[in-house]
């Protein structure tokens, strides 16, 4: 029987890359997005593959919790959830970001992830399997001018994580948080407000992780025996690496 894999965030970068690598390795997925005329369009290009494709948006209790009791009967049984969903607004410094920008990424990056997680949680342990693979960044460890609430958004992630292996425990159900480093897809172009001059220079002269580097390491997290739980993956371009420590020295 196939596997079923929710994947948040699908109509674009990690998550659509994921949704084409699980669907040719014939997984059942249900592909969840805000933009529906893209989750078709993805549909369709997937071919033979059985997709539900579930228009909302994460931010959004009621309509998480719509579409999680509208699941139809074939794609009930969720073997992953993958909280993919999120994003990065701003890089103004913490004293002049936009209040909106900060409750953007808080309301995604966290409450979204909450809501997924805690719906479809009880259905796993109840069938005494599944696993719930978070995308993170490498921003919930390092941090960086202008990274202020992502980044916290981000730490958040990675210690919800841990926490929920803690409340797991002997359910078989498994937890993973992938933390990408620099990586190119439609992310800085949202950071910067569709700017994509400005997108573009971030990877000038870098060789940036990709989304299918990063789909790559979900499936390959996903498809351990079920005895193995991979807790967390730290990735970085070979391009990329931490940063000497900030020393603020006063003028003469």
């Amino acid at each position: 029987m196939a596997k079923t894999i929710v994947i948040t965030g699908a109509t674009s970068g990690f998550g659509r890359a994921c949704a084409e690598m699980f669907g040719r390795a014939g997984w059942q997925l249900v592909i969840c997005g805000r933009r529906q005329e893209r989750l078709q369009e993805l549909a369709e290009k997937l071919g033979d593959v059985a997709v539900h494709c579930a228009g909302f948006d994460v931010r959004h209790l009621a309509e998480v919790e719509a579409m999680v009791a509208g699941l139809p009967e074939p794609f009930r049984a969720v073997d992953v959830l993958l909280n993919n969903a999120g994003l990065a607004l701003g890089l103004n410094p913490a004293q002049s970001a936009d209040l909106g920008d900060w409750e953007t990424m808080v309301d995604t990056n966290i409450k979204g992830l909450l809501y997924m997680t805690r719906l479809l949680l009880p259905g796993m342990v109840e069938r005494q399997r599944g696993h719930v693979i978070n995308l993170g960044s490498i921003a919930g460890t390092w941090p960086y001018p202008g990274g202020n609430a992502y980044g916290a958004t981000k730490a958040f992630v990675g210690q919800f994580s841990n926490n929920l292996r803690c409340d797991l425990h002997g359910t078989g159900v498994r937890v993973t948080n992938i933390e990408p480093g620099l990586a190119e897809t439609e992310f800085s172009v949202v950071r910067f407000g569709g700017d994509k001059v400005k997108a573009d220079a971030v990877y000038t002269g870098t060789d940036p992780l990709t989304a299918v580097d990063i789909a790559e390491i979900v499936y390959w997290a996903a498809c351990r025996p079920a005895h193995v739980n991979i807790n967390r993956i730290e990735v970085m371009p070979v391009c990329q690496s931490w940063n000497g420590l900030n020393i603020h020295r006063r003028s003469a």
